[in-house]
């Protein structure tokens, strides 16, 4: 059951990993975090440039550090303005090309989250400079138009410079009142990575795995913390199901309809291990419940031994601790799995008007209806949602549901 292994990406591609780490060592070295980041983006153009003809180099995170050093110096002396930090970067070294492997992303991502931004900054930012996102990426995630998003996050960059604040993790007080956005941050990266919002792919794994990777720097540093643990524990269980998501075309498979032999059962046992410990520290926060629902998913061999009361029961305390309107919209499901789908209908209508305009909406609509018997409305509703989402492969699963129900209701 091993899916086909994919074709390797561009050679472009594989510089993106990089990035963060290297804009880490340019903002340590410079401390001009707008600079850096520009660099570092020059940098990855002439990649794409250079290494189709030339091959991917020895050690691609180096060539990034020292082309975008070069960029950045180059920037320097091009400022008459500024001769006094040409004198000094012109005193600079380039590194070296084996770069110490210190790996500052962890560091760079508190820095985004400082307390100067507000949360909605924070998060645009380090979706930018840690996450690798574009910015239509960001402004589609936040439903705002790219313009505005690239003069938010370009005010977030002003800011953390003319904070003055060194490059280093902060201290432990600091650490934990950044925590919250921190965590929210990596859990949009997860998201994003895992079910992108746009585009042809159904995913992106880079930054799911990145997203992993970042979190269990976090964990490692505060293995007490329960939130911490439950968003690991959150991302290895949702993350478990990636090869059975797509169909060899890349087409969407919905959890009810995937292979579960594929799923990944090493990161299931690590994540159940997480979930549970987490789950008796202290009072429940939302990265744990969410962990305890995936768990309850993952730990059933069969779709129809999944537990539909237990994640109901969790559905409910999360939406008591959170209000998003999204888990009520989970909850609809779970209700009609452990009701029937009119108790679950009944639930869309009470969150209907938070959610206007929102293709899941529409598509969880759609599919209860379908569950009651309404083929004709389910149709309907599925057209809404594939109007309306902004990923292909989710469209396509949509239309394609929308013909099997017309199909079916048309016949004579």
């Amino acid at each position: 059951h091993s899916p086909p292994e994919p074709p390797p990406p561009p050679l472009a591609a594989r510089a993106a990993p990089g990035a963060p780490r290297a804009l880490g060592v340019l903002v340590r070295r410079y401390g001009d975090f707008p600079a850096a980041e520009d660099a570092v983006q020059e940098a990855l153009l002439a990649a794409a440039l250079h290494w189709p003809a030339g091959g991917v180099p020895d050690n691609p995170r180096g060539w990034l550090i020292q082309a975008a050093v070069r960029k950045l110096t180059d920037q320097y002396r091009s400022e008459q303005a500024r001769r006094r930090r040409e004198d000094v970067a012109a005193l600079r070294e380039l590194p070296a090309a084996d770069v110490p492997d210190r790996d500052d992303t962890l560091i760079l991502l508190f820095l985004c989250c400082h307390p100067a931004l507000t949360p909605a900054s924070a998060v645009a930012l380090t979706l930018r400079a840690v996450g690798g996102l574009t910015t239509a990426e960001i402004a589609n995630a936040f439903l705002v138009p790219e313009a505005t998003m690239a003069q938010r996050i370009s005010r977030a960059k002003q800011k953390i410079k003319s904070s003055g604040e060194p490059f280093r993790m902060p201290a432990d007080a600091e650490r934990e009142r950044r925590l919250r956005s921190v965590l929210h941050v990596l859990y949009l990266i997860f998201n994003e990575g895992y079910a992108s919002s746009v585009g042809s792919d159904l995913q992106r794994t880079e930054l799911a795995v990145e997203a992993i990777r970042l979190t269990r720097l976090a964990y490692r540093i505060l293995p007490e913390d329960g939130e911490v643990a439950g968003l690991l524990a959150l991302m290895l269980l949702t993350d478990a199901r990636r090869a059975a998501r797509a169909g060899a075309g890349g087409e969407l498979i919905p959890l009810a309809d995937q292979d579960r032999g594929l799923w990944d059962r090493e990161q299931i046992r690590e994540g159940v291990a997480l979930s549970t410990a987490a789950l008796a520290r202290g009072l429940l926060g939302e990265y744990r419940l969410q962990a305890a629902i995936a768990a309850v998913h993952d730990i059933a061999l069969r779709v129809e031994d999944t537990d539909w009361a237990r994640i109901l029961t969790l559905y409910g305390m999360l939406e008591r601790l959170t209000g998003n309107p999204m888990v009520s919209l989970n909850r609809a499901v779970a209700a009609a799995m452990v009701h029937g789908p009119r108790a679950g209908l009944d639930l869309l209508d009470a969150v209907a008007c938070r959610l206007a305009g929102h293709y899941r909406l529409d598509a969880v609509r759609a599919h209860l209806l379908e569950l009651a018997g309404d083929p004709a409305s389910a149709e309907r509703h599925y057209r809404a949602a594939a109007a309306r989402t902004t990923n292909l492969p989710e469209q396509q699963y949509l239309t394609t549901q929308a013909a099997r129900l017309h199909t079916r209701h048309d016949r004579p």
